[in-house]
């Protein structure tokens, strides 16, 4: 059978994951603890993450070049649209997703396809930045479960906390401002990659659509149980509070007291 030939990570991307470090660095303190399991090193993997902050993929990429990953980001087609930004993206290999139009489902087969080229692909399975009132993560759409099914990658869960404290969900709106809280007080913010793929195995009965939405389910739980370590202090509310953030109950997922 013919297989697809491993990806190379552009020289590009590769210097934007370094960089990516230098931004953050006297924005926040950041503490990055777990990596790339060694059975999952060299082949595909799907990393699951909550999202919290509009700062969280500077983060993310920070984290990611610190455990020697350098995935490719499934991102929202607006961000392809921008005139310079969206060449980046392209020369980068990320995926794009038209939301809410008659290409969103492009995107699977394009993450397939980075897949079986041996890729660490990063998606947020919320969808957006999470607004569940006390910042657990909320209800997951199934687009993760169902590139798990369509290429047999594993996923990997990671948490990240702390980023709303440095820069908040309003964000570019005030974004002056929120940049020299940032510089003053630099929050500290975690990264966790989980210790273990995501057993999806109790997701394999019915139809397509039933499993996809139990695997998602899955997928959600085991995010938010490499989050509690982060914030073991802030199980109820958090520490710090983002005003700025709406909440919609609406997607509020069921967890343990």
């Amino acid at each position: 059978m013919e297989t697809s030939p491993v990806w190379r990570v552009p020289r590009l991307w590769r210097l934007l994951l370094a960089l990516s470090r230098i931004v953050a660095f006297p924005l926040v303190r950041l503490r990055v603890s777990g990596g790339l399991p060694a059975p999952l090193q060299g082949g595909p993997v799907i990393l699951a993450a909550n999202h919290v902050s509009p700062f969280d993929p500077v983060v993310i990429m920070a984290a990611c070049h610190k455990v020697g990953i350098a995935p490719r980001f499934m991102a929202t087609g607006g961000v392809f649209r921008a005139p310079l930004v969206g060449t980046v993206m392209r020369h980068c290999g990320h995926i794009r997703v038209d939301r809410n139009t008659a290409h969103v489902a492009d995107a699977l087969p394009a993450a397939a396809k980075a897949l079986a080229e041996n890729s660490a692909v990063l998606v947020y399975p919320e969808g957006r930045i999470g607004l569940d009132p006390w910042m657990w993560p909320e209800r997951g759409k199934t687009g993760a479960a169902r590139m798990a099914a369509m290429s047999g990658a594993p996923v990997l869960p990671v948490a990240q906390w702390g980023t709303h404290a440095a820069i908040p969900y309003e964000a570019p709106k005030r974004l002056g401002r929120a940049l020299v809280k940032a510089l003053l007080r630099r929050p500290v913010v975690q990264v966790r990659f989980g210790d273990r793929p995501v057993d999806l195995s109790a997701a394999e009965t019915g139809t397509p659509g039933v499993r996809a939405l139990h695997a998602t389910r899955l997928i959600m739980d085991a995010i938010d149980e490499t989050l509690t370590p982060l914030r073991r202090d802030e199980m109820r509310t958090p520490k710090v509070v983002d005003t700025s953030r709406p909440h919609d109950p609406a997607r509020i997922r069921p967890r343990p007291s």
